[in-house]
């Protein structure tokens, strides 16, 4: 029975919600994925989450998850992003790219255990939280693997809120510069807008653009990486297909079921954030649809979050979390270099 864990889901989302109107410096999504660790260290919580509520908290976390990515494609419009310039396009999708291929690159090479390489790197690079829900759900990674990304990333976000304003001035950069930074190295759309509004209306425009051009990038790296789980289950299908011997000494031919799943080429939810895009940036939508499609979007995704954040055990992490405490700040100081740089050059 899964209803129980989405109502609970729910209702942390609406709790954050109203946390975020009482203290607009806090996140909303932020705020969904901190309640859900937090309801997740408390010994009588646990044995709820883990019991009757998991099957809803697994919906929320992966089926509620891809309806908010869907709806998130409705944020972006393309003539925004190109009106960014193919400099500043150029230097967004060369940050993301080599942060993602570096942060992966340094996750294995220091050890990390399953997908947690590719989640790190997914959330660092592109949107935080939620780009870990998506590539989780690609990868089927269980809640182990999941968690520890989650953590860090909420972690780093969360900091830059404070630490980014403090370096504005000293790194010399002007409110608009400061607001391109913002958006090409903070994770979390909504800890974007929490660091950027410190510079003004101009600065946070120019923040949530790039952010969202970064977001874009969501798509191709799924689709690289479900294209390449793809591959892998076709390698690992055709060698379990030679023949076996039998106890008997005679061989027996392990056919390949017909009805064996792959992952698809391209994710159906992934498909829907792209024809949103397109939606948005060729029809004009009314304000009041956007502003509803805006609104179940960010509750859709708080409530994703939510479940995410309570699979997150800190006692774990704090055991065999010092590696990936590592590979997260490392790709943290990665992107927020590059943005610099990026920045500089623009």
């Amino acid at each position: 029975m899964w209803l129980p864990g989405v109502l609970v889901a729910v209702a942390a989302a609406l709790l954050a919600g109203l946390v975020h109107a009482l203290v607009p410096g806090v996140p909303l999504l932020t705020a969904a994925v901190v309640f859900g660790i937090v309801a997740g260290q408390l010994p009588v919580a646990r044995r709820t989450l883990t019991g009757v509520l998991a099957p809803g908290l697994s919906v929320a976390s992966k089926r509620i998850m891809r309806l908010g990515i869907v709806l998130l494609g409705l944020k972006l419009s393309l003539v925004d992003i190109l009106g960014l310039g193919w400099v500043t396009i150029g230097t967004t999708v060369a940050i993301v790219v080599l942060t993602f291929f570096g942060t992966l690159w340094f996750g294995r090479r220091i050890g990390l255990p399953g997908h947690q390489p590719l989640l790190i790197a997914t959330g660092f690079s592109v949107c935080g939280a939620s780009a870990i829900g998506a590539m989780s759900a690609v990868v089927h990674a269980d809640d182990d693997d999941t968690a520890t990304p989650i953590a860090l990333v909420t972690l780093c976000g969360t900091l830059a809120i404070a630490v980014l304003p403090a370096l504005w001035h000293p790194l010399g950069l002007d409110s608009l510069q400061y607001g391109q930074w913002v958006g090409a190295s903070v994770h979390d759309v909504g800890q974007v807008v929490a660091t950027a509004q410190v510079a003004g209306p101009a600065a946070l425009a120019v923040a949530i653009v790039v952010k969202l051009t970064r977001v874009l990038m969501l798509a191709p790296i799924v689709a690289g990486v479900s294209l390449q789980e793809r591959r892998r289950d076709a390698r690992e299908t055709a060698s379990t297909s030679t023949a076996l011997p039998l106890r008997t000494g005679t061989l027996a031919a392990v056919s390949t079921d017909a009805s064996t799943r792959h992952p698809p080429i391209v994710p159906l939810f992934v498909v829907g954030f792209l024809a949103a895009v397109m939606l948005r940036t060729l029809v004009p939508l009314p304000d009041g649809v956007l502003v509803v499609a805006d609104t179940l979007q960010t509750y859709f995704l708080a409530t994703a979050l939510f479940g995410l954040g309570a699979a997150v055990q800190l006692r774990v992490l704090v055991r065999t979390g010092g590696r990936a405490l590592t590979v997260g700040l490392g790709s943290w100081a990665l992107i927020a270099a590059l943005a610099y740089g990026a920045v500089l050059l623009a």
